[in-house]
C-alpha cells in the first residue's frame, strides 16, 4: 500500500474521501469536477432555437451537394422540428453528461431517427456549431435592442412635443446654469440613443458573415457550399479565414460594448428621474407601475425601477470587462475560455432589455410638473447669460466687460433677495448707466429660451423642429 492511500489516522482511505480538498459536492475527485467544469449545457441551451436553424441550414447544404442522400436529409430535417417541437413545449432538458446544447439535440435526435442523426455533424465540428449559434444569437440581441431603443425614440419624441414650450432649469454641476425647455432637454435623450442604435447597426453589419463549414479549425475536405448555408442563415457571406471564424468573438465584444454605451446612456436618464422626482425638486410624478412604497413609511413613493436601470448599467459594464478579459490572451484557435464567453452576453442582454423597457414606461408614463420646473428655472439668476449678451447687443460693450457687469447686477438683487428682472432700472443704472429700459425684456425665462434659437438650441420653435425631423425619421408622420 502506497503513503497516498493511508490517511492520517492510519487507515486505508476510501475512493470518496482519498483527497479532502475535493469538498462535499466533489466526492467523486477530479472526474466530478470536471463534469461540472466542463458541461456548458445550464447556459448554452438558450441557443436551442440558434442550433436548430443552424442544423437544418447545414444539412440542407449537405443534401444538396450529394454529401447526404436526400432521405437522410429528409430524416434529419423532419427529426429536428421533432426536437424543436420538444423544446419549446418542455424545455431543453439537462443532461450534464452530453455537455451542451448541440450534443443534447444530436443525442435526442439520435433517439428518433437512429443512425442516420450522425451524418448531420459531417463538414462541420462543435468550434464552428457554436460560433454560427452564437453569432445568430447576438444577431438576434441587437435586433431586439434595437427595436426596444426604437421604442424609447418614440416615446421621448412624443413627450418632447408635447413640453416644446414648457421651462425648467438647465444645469452645469447640478447648479442653475440657463432656461431651457423640457422638449429641449428630452430631445438630448433621443440623440444619446440614436447614437446607441447607430453602434448596435454598425456591429450587426461587421458581425453577419457565417463562420458555419470552418470546421475545427482548418475547414473542411467535403465539397461543401458555405454561401447556401450563409445565405439560408441570414448572412451577408461566409466567413474568409477558417482560423480566425471558429476563434473570434469580436462581434460579441462589439455587442457588449454598444450594450455597455446604451447602459450608461439609461442609467443617466434613470438619474435625471430620480433626482426630478425627490421632493426638493418635485419636477415629476412617476406612474405607480414603475415605484414602489416603504415597508414602514406610508408617504414614500420610490422610484425603484429608475434606481434598478442606474444599478444594472454597472452589471453590464462588468459583463464587458468579463469578456474582454476572458479573451485578451487566447492563441488561435479554439481554447476551453471561450465557453466562457456567452454567461455575461446573455447577462448584458436581459439586463439591457429590462432598462430600455423600464425607461421607456417612465418616459411615457410619468407626469411632469411643469409648473413647479418653470418656478425653479426662475431661481438661481438663471437668466443672468441674457444680461451679459445684452450689454453685448445692445450697448456694444465686450463680453468680457459685460459678464462683470452681470456679476455685479447678480451680487445686488442676491442681497436683496430679488429675481434679476425686480430690480430697478435706477439699481441696474447705478451699476452701468449704459442699461436702459430695454433690458428688461431680456431677463424673462421666456425670453432666454426664445433667444436661443441657433441650430439645436433650446428655442421652442428649434424644438419642434428636430421634433419633427425625428418623427420622420422614425417614420411617425401621419
Amino acid at each position: 500500500m502506497s503513503d497516498s492511500e493511508i490517511n492520517r489516522d492510519g487507515n486505508r482511505a476510501t475512493a470518496a474521501g482519498s483527497n479532502q480538498m475535493w469538498g462535499g459536492r466533489f466526492a467523486e475527485g477530479p472526474s466530478a469536477i470536471m463534469r461540472e467544469i466542463n458541461a456548458s449545457i445550464p447556459f448554452d441551451k438558450a441557443l436551442w432555437r440558434q442550433d436548430i436553424a443552424a442544423s437544418k441550414a447545414h444539412v440542407a447544404m449537405l443534401g444538396a451537394q450529394g454529401i447526404v442522400s436526400s432521405q437522410d436529409m429528409a430524416a434529419i430535417t423532419e427529426g429536428l422540428n421533432k426536437v424543436a417541437g420538444e423544446y419549446e413545449a418542455n424545455g431543453v432538458p439537462e443532461d450534464w453528461d452530453l455537455e451542451d446544447i448541440h450534443m443534447t439535440t444530436e443525442s435526442r435526435l439520435a433517439e428518433l431517427i437512429g443512425a442516420a442523426a450522425g451524418r448531420l455533424h459531417t463538414a462541420r465540428s462543435r468550434n464552428d456549431q457554436v460560433a454560427t449559434d452564437f453569432r445568430l444569437w447576438v444577431r438576434d440581441a441587437m435586433d431586439q435592442a434595437d427595436a426596444g431603443l426604437e421604442a424609447l425614440q418614440r416615446a421621448l419624441v412624443v413627450r418632447a412635443g408635447e413640453h416644446a414650450d414648457s421651462i425648467m432649469p438647465g444645469f452645469t454641476h447640478l447648479q442653475t446654469a440657463q432656461p431651457v425647455t423640457l422638449g429641449h432637454h428630452l430631445m438630448a435623450y433621443y440623440e444619446m440613443i440614436r447614437r446607441d442604435r447607430s453602434r448596435f447597426a454598425d456591429a450587426r453589419v461587421r458581425m453577419n458573415e457565417c463562420p458555419l463549414g470552418s470546421a475545427a479549425l482548418a475547414g473542411t475536405g467535403f465539397p461543401i457550399d458555405r454561401a447556401a448555408t450563409a445565405g439560408a442563415l441570414g448572412f451577408d457571406k461566409p466567413t474568409d479565414n477558417s482560423l480566425d471564424s471558429v476563434s473570434d468573438r469580436d462581434f460579441a465584444l462589439d455587442y457588449l460594448q454598444a450594450a455597455a454605451q446604451c447602459s450608461l446612456h439609461l442609467s443617466r436618464l434613470a438619474e435625471e428621474f430620480i433626482i426630478w422626482a425627490s421632493q426638493p425638486f418635485g419636477f415629476v410624478a412617476l406612474p405607480d407601475a414603475l415605484s414602489t412604497g416603504s415597508s414602514i413609511m406610508p408617504q414614500k413613493k420610490n422610484p425603484d425601477a429608475a434606481e434598478l436601470v442606474r444599478g444594472h448599467a454597472g452589471r453590464i459594464v462588468g459583463c464587458l470587462t468579463s469578456l474582454t478579459i476572458t479573451m485578451k490572451g487566447l492563441p488561435l484557435a479554439y481554447s476551453k475560455d471561450m465557453q466562457d464567453d456567452k454567461p455575461p452576453v446573455f447577462e448584458a442582454a436581459g439586463l439591457l432589455g429590462l432598462s430600455i423597457a423600464a425607461m421607456t414606461g417612465m418616459v411615457a408614463d410619468s407626469t411632469f410638473r411643469t409648473g413647479r420646473m418653470r418656478q425653479a428655472a426662475e431661481l438661481g439668476y438663471a437668466t443672468a447669460t441674457d444680461l451679459a449678451d445684452w450689454l453685448v447687443r445692445q450697448a456694444d460693450i465686450p463680453f468680457r466687460e459685460a459678464h462683470h457687469i452681470t456679476g455685479a447686477a447678480v451680487k445686488l438683487a442676491e442681497s436683496q433677495g430679488k429675481a434679476l428682472d425686480e430690480l430697478t432700472l435706477d439699481e441696474l443704472k447705478a451699476i452701468d448707466a449704459r442699461i436702459d429700459e430695454r433690458v428688461y425684456a431680456a431677463l424673462s425665462v421666456e425670453a432666454s429660451v426664445a433667444a436661443r434659437c441657433s441650430h439645436g438650441g433650446t428655442a421652442p420653435e428649434q424644438v419642434r423642429l428636430r421634433v419633427a425631423d425625428a418623427r420622420r425619421a422614425l417614420g411617425m408622420e401621419g
